[in-house]
């Protein structure tokens, strides 16, 4: 059956004309919304920051892990640490110091890789592929695969549970905006992928289904394809070839920059942009609800400029229930910034910040070696006094 919202658009008291531009002096807009940024919503003006709470008990809690803290390296996925996951995702990170030694496939869905540091070459059914800091690498479920590193890879992977990944459509703005198809890469049958064919070496073939492993051994390499052709295979996306959607007059939701999307989750890039120059227009994330997803951040690369005390490798987690958004320092630059765009000689201020985000329609699962590196002071980060308090 067709879903259709109940009709109305209605204001009530001192509101802004335009969400996310010219609020009312001295306050703080709040976004409640459904599907995420594409339902109907309603906009708050409130008095006070809707993130000024001074204690917060219960599981709901934002939380924050940092995945530089973790120690030892492996040479498979298979010893990634799961993270965060539910019936539709696996969110997991893991370090490639050496050649693995063996293939890997994951019967359970496609796997999304994003490689946070590293270089080296990717080798499975359909050829060869270099890869190096920034890529996303999709390896459709069932790909046999491998990866060969020149400087130890640190990964996050995101696998699709029992689904396919694909691209969000682009709509009014045509495909070709945000990034063009043709900037994908595919692998090649190219003479490094002919060169690590061998029929008189052992192989061992490591295969993930239901989350338990099994081993197959072939007396020969099975990356030994003379040839392929379809419309199925691993793409790989740097995010430098990623072009923000902007708009110098209005603030964009996250969902204008969807990178991937499966059935219950989608997958957006945060590149680095000019801020908004309109001296009317918020300069920073909304103060929202996201009451049908649960929202994490991977941080990359950059300075954060919604967050405060957040280095490359972290992970933040703000689970669906509550109004989050940005920080108080940050919230104060933004109000400077405001007041520098309002000078028409003022150069506009760029957001230097690379992250990934996932959205999930289902609640997450912590797990153990994400609560071993959590920053257990995060949920008092909105307060400054409480944030040094629970630092120290």
């Amino acid at each position: 059956m067709a879903k259709t919202w109940i009709p109305m658009t209605h204001s009530e008291g001192n509101a802004s004309r335009q969400a996310h531009v010219a609020l009312p002096a001295g306050s703080y807009e709040r976004e409640m919304g459904k599907e995420g940024f594409f339902g109907p919503a309603a906009h708050f003006y409130h008095a006070h920051p809707p993130t000024g709470w001074i204690d917060w008990e219960g599981p709901l809690k934002p939380r924050a892990f940092d995945t530089t803290k973790f120690t030892g390296q492996g040479n498979s996925p298979w010893d990634a640490h799961l993270l965060l996951g539910n019936a539709h995702v696996k969110y997991r990170t893991g370090t490639i110091a050496q050649a693995m030694d063996h293939l890997v496939r994951n019967g359970d869905g496609d796997e999304l890789l994003f490689v946070h540091a590293g270089y080296g070459s990717l080798y499975c059914d359909f050829g060869h592929l270099r890869y190096t800091e920034g890529d996303y690498i999709m390896l459709p479920r069932g790909t046999m695969w491998r990866l060969e590193p020149s400087a130890e890879t640190r990964l996050l992977l995101i696998e699709a549970t029992n689904d396919s990944y694909r691209l969000p459509e682009k709509g009014l703005v045509g495909p070709h905006a945000i990034f063009d198809p043709a900037v994908l890469e595919i692998p090649a049958l190219d003479d490094a992928f002919k060169a690590q064919q061998s029929s008189s070496e052992t192989w061992r073939v490591v295969i993930k289904r239901r989350d338990r492993l099994s081993t197959v051994t072939y007396p020969f390499n099975p990356l030994d394809a003379i040839g392929w052709k379809g419309d199925l295979a691993p793409v790989k996306l740097n995010w430098r070839d990623i072009r923000p959607l902007m708009s110098h007059r209005y603030h964009l939701p996250p969902s204008a920059h969807t990178t991937f999307l499966a059935s219950r989750f989608v997958i957006c890039t945060f590149v680095p942009r000019p801020a908004e120059s309109d001296p009317d227009a918020l300069k920073l994330p909304f103060f929202h609800n996201n009451d049908d997803y649960d929202e994490v951040i991977f941080y990359h690369h950059g300075q954060f400029f919604s967050r405060d005390n957040i280095h490359p490798g972290m992970i933040t987690l703000h689970p669906c229930g509550f109004p989050h958004g940005p920080h108080p320092k940050a919230f104060q630059m933004a109000t400077k910034a405001a007041q520098q765009a309002a000078d028409a000689h003022a150069p506009p201020r760029m957001l230097d910040e690379v992250a990934v985000m996932l959205d999930t329609r289902d609640a997450l699962d912590v797990s153990p070696a994400a609560e071993s590196i959590e920053f257990g002071g995060y949920v008092a980060s909105w307060n400054p006094q409480g944030f040094r308090h629970a630092a120290e």
